[in-house]
């Protein structure tokens, strides 16, 4: 498996968009807007491949000097339990230390918060609803 950063509007990215879409949003009835792509622009895009098919993916959003927030991180659902989200979320860490960014933040799915726990991310205040799924506020320091 190679992990890697990827280009916005390459061929990788509608990939990545593409996958995201099938495992994050079709299951609640959502797809992305073209201006929610559009703010891609700036983010680490973050690619899981086993030759040219992508596994996984996570991107990681600036929110200040010291802190970046990660989100949609997502598996293939026949591949999840296998290691994959973990070796990205790694390399996403990684990729934030060289940058020199202190904490990961993230909003998780409550139903998944234990799997990043088990990776040294802490729960950080109550419960809330995002697109209709209870989420977790989550951060890690680096």
């Amino acid at each position: 498996m190679a992990l890697k950063i990827i280009d916005h509007g390459s061929k990788e990215y509608q990939l990545m968009v593409q996958l995201r879409t099938d495992i994050l949003r079709k299951p609640l009835g959502l797809q992305f807007s073209s201006e929610e792509l559009d703010e891609e622009k700036g983010n680490v895009l973050i690619g899981a491949f086993e030759e040219d098919k992508m596994l996984g993916c996570c991107m990681l959003i600036r929110k200040s000097d010291q802190v970046v927030h990660l989100r949609q991180l997502a598996v293939l659902n026949n591949l999840q339990g296998k290691g994959i989200g973990k070796a990205i979320l790694q390399f996403a860490e990684n990729i934030a230390r060289d940058l020199k960014y202190k904490k990961i933040t993230m909003h998780a799915r409550s139903a998944v918060s234990p799997f990043f726990e088990k990776l040294g991310y802490q729960i950080q205040g109550p419960e809330f609803q995002k697109l209709d799924l209870p989420h977790v506020e989550m951060e890690k320091q680096l």
